[in-house]
């Protein structure tokens, strides 16, 4: 894995009626090295043409751009994955059309879901949601830290911790086990996307310097 803060859009959510670039770009400065584009409501078209612009601009970072469940659309822009989740192909079928060295990330929320996607091939999950918040309400009540914890101990491949993960919370779910956190409005919806990502991104740092010592 290449990246410990995975940043997951939604381009309804920017503070301050930014555009989306704008605030990917601002998370880019500061160094965020994975970014999930999860635009659903988007036409056929318009995604295409909004992954372009995102891939050119990850690719100018050095960063890894990963298409939300449209297996089409991360083939037509060359992105760097795609994130598999219960409504789209199966992390298998993903698998055999990305070939071996673009990413399979897939969506688990529970033991059985993470393990599975493991078996199928994914080469990592986001596990969640940990804690509560609005945009994973339809997913149930928050899985906690205790599912999160089992989850770490039993899979090889790396979990990132998603849902209500913020900036005062992000080290729990390191302590748990994940191996990095996936954010939505604790960046995309940040006055300051940048400061937002950084001190994320610095308490991770920090957690993982202090285990080596």
């Amino acid at each position: 894995m290449d990246f410990c803060l995975y940043l997951i859009t939604d381009r309804n959510k920017t503070a301050g009626g930014r555009s989306l670039e704008d605030v990917l770009r601002s998370a880019l400065d500061a160094g965020v090295k994975g970014i999930l584009l999860r635009e659903k409501d988007l036409s056929d078209r318009e995604l295409f043409s909004l992954a372009e612009r995102v891939r050119d601009l990850a690719n100018r970072y050095k960063a890894r751009l990963i298409i939300s469940e449209r297996v089409d659309i991360a083939l037509a822009v060359d992105a760097g994955g795609v994130h598999i989740s219960g409504r789209s192909l199966p992390v298998a079928a993903a698998r055999k059309l990305m070939g071996a060295e673009k990413y399979v990330s897939a969506s688990a929320h529970s033991l059985e879901d993470a393990l599975r996607a493991e078996e199928d091939g994914a080469d990592f999950v986001t596990f969640g949601p940990v804690y509560h918040t609005p945009s994973k309400a339809a997913y149930g009540p928050p899985v906690g830290l205790a599912s999160l914890e089992e989850a770490c101990q039993v899979l090889k491949i790396p979990v990132f911790a998603l849902g209500g993960v913020k900036e005062g919370n992000a080290v729990d779910t390191l302590r748990a086990g994940a191996f990095g956190v996936a954010v939505i409005s604790g960046i995309i919806g940040a006055d300051d996307p940048a400061l937002a990502a950084s001190t994320i991104m610095a308490r991770i740092r920090s957690f993982k310097m202090r285990k080596l010592i």
